[in-house]
């Protein structure tokens, strides 16, 4: 066990060049590979990542520093807008060691998140590249409170991203948590001596977070590596929703009948709408997400069927409520409490009351709004929803079904609302 978990510690050499050159057409882009004077097993070591997703993979990080693309009338981000493959030794305000390609990809789709929704304070929980927690607060500290509380088993070891400074109320509520990776536009006063008391802890400081708004409107290329050696270059996509105008009430025809959505939504339906639809943007698909007050109840990616993730977003959500009353009531994990009981420390009462709440309150899925990147191909997966309590929905529409998911929201007491965005958001 020891040799397994030395290879996590592994610096590993890597065999890639200091510049990298690609050409499209007659257009150049120049790249600089970054790396950090760091203090990385006892000595100082200058390096890039120490290794990729896995141990045993060499990886390297590089920042756009000359050039830029024109394609199909669209221009790209230009050189030294970096946020991410920017970062330098100042930024990494504590890095026990090398940060891996995991780290600073949790960091890139939070802020990929982040630039959707950042006109409040946010606090965006990453894991594996996907969102566990996305929450708008009042302040940063609430904003953090409840994204770690929508899923606390999931943000165990996970990266925290905020669009405002760290205080020291933040900072004291990190710290009673494991995170890997804290990252935000600055740290007031005290707060970095209260984060710097978890040793292995990274602490980034974010430049340009203030600039999120820019961003949204800029595409870059995106490049995907086949196995046979073939690369897919696509261009970003672009979120077409800015406010609540751009969102269409449902609509559809079919056999030459009109379909269209009974009940329009109200003011906070159309804020969770926006907000949902700006996490959907970091989500991998297939997905499906419940939201509700600003906040992520139920997160279920990357599934191959439409009904499925909705159903696994369900399952989810009424896991996360379960553990989340349980550590508010007795301090513990539900699956803690779980295990108490069968060894008989703790009363099956205990764990009786929370599952009547849960259940009660349908994992607090009622008055959510559903979120979903693509259209749904059949009815199922706004039903499953509308069981629960949902009372809005957002999805891409252009289905040749459109009209059974209208249906169902109108026949649903009381009416379920729907949008459409006119537009789908698969991240792959």
């Amino acid at each position: 066990m020891a040799d397994y978990k030395q290879a996590y510690k592994t610096i590993m050499d890597d065999h890639f060049p200091e510049e990298m050159t690609i050409k499209f057409g007659d257009q150049t882009l120049i790249y600089k590979k970054r790396t950090w004077k760091i203090t990385d097993g006892g000595g100082l070591v200058e390096k890039g990542l120490r290794y990729g997703e896995n141990p045993g993979q060499e990886a390297a990080l590089y920042e756009l520093v000359n050039g830029n693309l024109i394609l199909g009338g669209c221009k790209f981000i230009d050189p030294h807008n970096g946020l991410v493959s920017s970062l330098k030794e100042e930024n990494l305000l504590q890095f026990g060691k090398h940060p891996g390609k995991t780290n600073l990809t949790d960091i890139d789709n939070a802020l990929n998140i982040l630039r959707y929704i950042n006109r409040k304070p946010v606090a965006c929980i990453m894991k594996h590249n996907n969102p566990c927690g996305v929450s708008y607060g009042a302040s940063i500290s609430e904003a953090y409170d409840k994204a770690n509380m929508a899923d606390r088993i999931a943000a165990f070891g996970g990266c925290a991203a905020f669009n405002r400074p760290v205080d020291k109320t933040l900072a004291e509520m990190i710290s009673r948590n494991y995170l890997e990776v804290v990252a935000a536009p600055d740290y007031e006063e005290g707060s970095l001596e209260i984060l710097k008391l978890r040793k292995n802890l990274r602490i980034v400081r974010l430049d340009r977070v203030d600039q999120l708004g820019k961003y949204r409107d800029l595409r870059f290329i995106d490049f995907k590596s086949l196995i046979d050696g073939g690369i897919i270059a696509q261009q970003s996509p672009l979120n077409r929703i800015y406010t609540k105008d751009d969102f269409k009430p449902a609509f559809s025809t079919y056999k030459g009948k009109e379909y269209e959505i009974e009940r329009l939504p109200t003011e906070p339906e159309y804020e969770d709408m926006l907000f949902g639809w700006g996490v959907e943007q970091g989500i991998t698909s297939n997905s499906v997400i419940y939201v509700k007050c600003g906040v992520t109840i139920g997160i279920g990616t990357g599934e191959q069927d439409r009904v499925g993730v909705a159903e696994i977003a369900i399952y989810k959500a009424y896991t996360k409520y379960a553990d989340a009353l349980c550590f508010q009531e007795h301090g513990l994990p539900y699956k803690s409490l779980e295990m108490e009981i069968a060894e008989g420390r703790r009363s099956f009462n205990e764990k009786e009351g929370i599952d009547h709440k849960v259940k009660a309150e349908k994992g607090n899925l009622i008055g959510s709004v559903m979120i979903s990147d693509a259209f749904f191909p059949f009815r199922d997966g706004v039903d499953v929803a509308i069981k629960e309590g949902i009372k809005a929905i957002v999805q891409p529409g252009g289905s040749l079904r459109d009209f059974e998911s209208i249906q169902a929201c109108n026949e649903a007491e009381p009416k379920v609302t729907m949008v459409y965005t006119g537009q789908r958001t698969f991240k792959h």
